[in-house]
């Protein structure tokens, strides 16, 4: 992990690093030829938590690694949320607690995906992008709705995309997988540009199905893990 990638602990300190992650220009990645697996990680907290939560309240992380449907590798973390959810400030309450569950994964993935935005971001740095540097990994974003970009929505065919633009620039495609399902939102992000994160949605994705299997297996592994406790 390097300073600049570290995780922040205060608002003023993550604009400052957000900052300095979005106008860094680490090299780009490229996905190998033929199948590969796929990484995903996703975070919840305690049931019933009102408003945006507190600095404290327990979360569950959980990642995962596939190939095609197969899960090859899970791994779940516990840990404190840093601070109240705030758009654009999620490293602050969810950030480690990512980065503990992917690392504890037996299987290292080439990529990830993270349930947060990457580049559409005010610093062009959202958590999938924070997440990425401090793991070094490349990273792709995957969520329900774009943070600040904009763009019309795809047509109702599977694997219909429209761009999504920020201040100008496409930072993201929203993303139909299949007819009558709602689009996601695909994020360029940390070592990734869109049509590469396109490419490891694609990839990541089985027929049929709305999100990603990596992702959709740490969902699970994450509110499981929540269930339990």
């Amino acid at each position: 992990m390097t300073a600049m990638a570290a995780w922040a602990t205060t608002q003023d300190e993550l604009a400052r690093v957000q900052d300095e992650l979005g106008r860094a220009s680490p090299p780009a990645w490229t996905p190998p030829t033929g199948g590969f697996v796929v990484g995903g990680s996703y975070a919840c907290f305690a049931r019933g938590i009102a408003g945006a939560g507190a600095a404290g309240d327990l979360g569950v992380a959980g990642a995962a690694v596939t190939r095609g449907r197969r899960l090859v590798a899970v791994a779940t973390a516990l840990g404190s949320a840093g601070a109240p959810y705030a758009p654009g400030q999620l490293a602050l309450r969810q950030g480690p607690l990512l980065e503990a569950a992917v690392r504890g994964l037996a299987v290292r993935p080439p990529v990830l995906l993270v349930n947060a935005t990457g580049r559409d971001h005010p610093h062009r740095a959202g958590l999938a992008v924070h997440l990425g540097a401090v793991l070094d990994l490349p990273t792709v974003g995957v969520t329900d709705r774009p943070l600040l970009a904009q763009g019309d929505l795809p047509s109702d065919l599977a694997w219909a995309t429209s761009p999504l633009w920020l201040d100008g620039e496409q930072v993201g495609v929203w993303l139909r997988t299949r007819p009558g399902a709602r689009p996601v939102a695909v994020h360029a992000a940390w070592r990734t540009d869109v049509e590469t994160a396109l490419a490891v949605v694609h990839a990541a994705t089985r027929r049929h199905a709305r999100t990603p299997e990596p992702l959709r297996r740490a969902r699970t592994a994450a509110r499981t893990t929540r269930s339990r406790r």
